[in-house]
């Protein structure tokens, strides 16, 4: 038996009907970057703290400095709980990278036909799991093995880029056709909120952990996690128009369609994945498989050299206290308000090409600064020369989005969460492994390694560049061709 599947989606991108009264996703873009990056940098101090516990039989010393001294049996113990934390990190890395690579391809897709929720609840409930599993193993000092566990489900229910891909695609459902910019600047505005708040979060963290402990963080982020879901169950409107129920069980058409299975339903949801590059043309499949190539590498660059700098900031000769390293998280918010303003002034005045240039210059001349940072007023003014650096992850999904219809905009954030999840995941193994593996000798090569490879997505840019293909009026085109073969019927395989 083979099922009749339609390429148009079966609602348009207006705003949705059903449970919800504004439409306003920003909320919960800033509520979930507060609580999320409350856990991430928990984790990480937690971890090292468990493990140097386990490998001293002595507490962490937080108050002193004295683990810093240059003591040849200090910095031997420091290094040993380094590479361990590290390699925990890895492991649990992993084990949330696995699951939720099918998971963030499948839901963010999904929203295509179920609404922008589909992509928004699940990673809100995973996390919340998540932060109260770290609360039974902070309270009762469970093994950090149960983390893993955690990580695992959280990735089952899609994680971070899970959402935010969702969160993305409601963007770019209520800018529709943009030929003055505003989607890039929207865009932009939500990379600032995440930054803008994780930032917070991390200021607060540290002062959080040195008045309450670990427990009172963990369990605070997961309340966080629970009003966010309030709200996007209860309060936001969904932004696409769904079909109407009744409407649909009243067609005689409708009832004598034959039923999906499970695995079916699944295949049926991923087929607009495979329809956004089977059914197009090749000029777009270039425009957009380099785009993605590009977010790809500078994403594997970005997150590879932002993700040991906390441990960087634990180690010798800096030796950060949880509230410095709070402070260093806050300044970083300054990046993401320069970097949304960059994109706001700079979208006016520059093609996009180059605004992604200029930002990939920031994250490598930021980089090799933090490679040399051996003092903590250094390693604070690293954050300077990395203003720029989030500008390109805002341009590149508008320049992605741009190009594709309104009814596959999910299909194609699908696809950014997917590379997205896969860059991050690849990112943080790699470094994590190259960053205990050099640490004995040059503690700053991972910081050289990422700023190197910017010059991946910077190549990739220049060809869209040479090619023409990153003009406003081409891509209106490209989405005019991949519209008009919306009305074919494709058949799926029994």
């Amino acid at each position: 038996m083979s099922l009749a599947f339609c390429a148009r989606a079966p609602f348009g991108v207006r705003a949705g009907s059903g449970m919800g009264r504004v439409l306003l996703i920003e909320p919960a873009v800033g509520l979930y970057a507060f609580a999320m990056f409350m856990i991430y940098p928990l984790l990480q101090q937690y971890v090292y703290r468990r493990l140097w516990l386990e490998l001293t039989g002595t507490t962490y010393p937080a108050e002193s400095l004295s683990h810093c001294s240059n003591n040849q049996s200090y910095v031997t113990i420091h290094q040993a709980v380094q590479k361990e934390t590290s390699m925990f990190l890895l492991k649990s890395e992993l084990c949330f990278l696995i699951p939720s690579l099918i998971s963030a391809l499948l839901l963010v897709s999904y929203s295509d036909y179920c609404g922008r929720k589909v992509a928004i609840v699940p990673p809100l409930v995973g996390d919340a799991l998540f932060g109260l599993s770290y609360v039974l193993v902070s309270r009762f000092s469970f093994s950090l093995n149960y983390l893993l566990a955690a990580s695992f489900l959280s990735g089952l229910m899609g994680g971070p880029t899970t959402l935010i891909g969702g969160c993305f695609a409601y963007v770019a459902d209520l800018c529709g056709e943009d030929p003055e910019g505003q989607k890039t600047v929207r865009m932009a505005r939500l990379d600032m909120i995440l930054g803008v708040l994780t930032g917070l979060a991390s200021l607060c963290t540290g002062f959080y952990i040195k008045a309450a402990g670990f427990t009172w963080p963990f369990l605070t982020a997961v309340f966080l996690h629970l009003i966010n879901l309030f709200y996007v169950l209860v309060v936001l409107k969904e932004s696409l128009v769904l079909p109407d129920p009744s409407l649909t069980s009243s067609d005689p058409s409708a009832s004598e369609a034959p039923r999906l299975n499970q695995s079916q339903a699944v295949t049926a949801r991923l087929q607009g994945v495979y329809l956004l590059f089977a059914t197009s043309k090749r000029r777009r499949n270039v425009v957009l498989l380099l785009m993605l190539a590009a977010f790809a590498f500078f994403r594997v660059a970005l997150q590879g050299g932002m993700s040991i700098f906390i441990l960087y900031e634990l180690n010798t000769p800096l030796c950060w206290s949880e509230v410095l390293v709070g402070y260093g998280s806050a300044l970083s918010t300054a990046i993401y308000l320069v970097s949304f303003a960059g994109v706001a002034l700079l979208s006016r005045c520059l093609p996009d090409a180059y605004i992604i240039l200029l930002g990939l210059t920031s994250v490598a001349a930021g980089l090799i600064m933090a490679a040399f940072a051996k003092s903590t007023l250094l390693m604070f003014l690293v954050r300077l020369p990395l203003l720029l650096s989030i500008m390109p992850t805002p341009v590149l999904r508008s320049m992605m989005s741009k190009i594709v219809s309104g009814s596959e905009q999910g299909a194609m954030f699908a696809c950014v969460a997917f590379v997205e999840m896969l860059s991050v995941g690849v990112s943080f193994t790699m470094f994590s492994s190259i960053y205990a593996a050099t640490l004995s000798w040059f503690s700053g090569f991972s910081f050289l390694l990422a700023a190197g490879l910017t010059l991946i997505p910077a190549i990739l840019i220049c060809v869209v560049l040479c090619l023409r293909l990153d003009v406003y009026e081409e891509s209106i085109v490209l989405t005019e061709e991949r519209m008009e073969d919306h009305t074919e019927i494709f058949e799926l395989p029994p």
